[in-house]
């Protein structure tokens, strides 16, 4: 096991585009749910116990070798909203070309080939773990703290946030972090015994709902 690899996968300067992307942050500063680092919290802790725990446990799976085709089908399966989708494919586009250039495999190629406009971002970076030799934990950890981060990060650009301020956020929400980490691993384990159902299926109809007004908005600083 490379465990270092994963700090560069959950490197916010890792090219996979996650820098363009407010996680729902941007509608939500704008309908005046998120206004300072309470809110701040209160927002992330949401997002990282439903939307958080599904992309974990999927990028888990994927770390521990299911079937990538059958998790992509389980994350449209678990994206409802058409906005979210696009979004997933995208940014799942961007980190299967970061992640080839940085540690090649067989599996990220035929992955690539069999979803050439993107696979799910979670099952893309499970993959990604996977051939750094990361565990499957590792790439729970990863995506639930991307969850996490993303927001976090775009809140400062959009309410010129303390940076300190949102850091020490991502700081409080560590420990249930490390808990949907290890509940998200847990559900990939059950896989073979209960099949693709043992991944949660958690909800934020809110998130949704932003999500797809916020795509038709015309003038917007980040892309979700």
């Amino acid at each position: 096991m490379n465990r270092a690899a994963l700090f560069v996968l959950a490197d916010g300067r890792f090219p996979a585009g996650g820098h363009a992307h407010s996680g729902g942050a941007e509608p939500a500063v704008a309908a005046g749910r998120i206004r300072d680092a309470e809110t701040l919290e209160d927002f992330c802790r949401g997002r990282l116990h439903t939307a958080g725990l599904v992309a974990a446990a999927l990028a888990a799976a994927a770390a521990a070798g299911h079937d990538p085709l059958q998790l992509d089908e389980a994350a449209d399966a678990r994206t409802p909203v058409q906005a979210l989708r696009t979004t997933a494919r995208k940014l799942g586009r961007q980190m299967m070309r970061a992640a080839r250039a940085t540690w090649p495999s067989a599996e990220l190629d035929q992955l690539a080939t069999a979803r050439p406009q993107g696979a799910h971002q979670p099952v893309v970076l499970g993959l990604a773990a996977r051939s750094a030799g990361l565990a499957p934990l590792d790439a729970a950890c990863a995506a639930a703290y991307e969850t996490v981060s993303g927001p976090a990060t775009a809140t400062v650009r959009l309410l010129s946030l303390d940076p300190f301020d949102a850091t020490a956020v991502l700081a409080r929400l560590a420990p249930e972090l490390d808990q949907i980490a290890a509940a998200a691993a847990d559900a990939a384990q059950r896989i073979p015994d209960e099949g693709i159902d043992a991944l949660p299926a958690a909800s934020a109809p809110l998130l949704d709902i932003t999500a797809q007004h916020h795509a038709a908005w015309p003038v917007r600083l980040f892309a979700s």
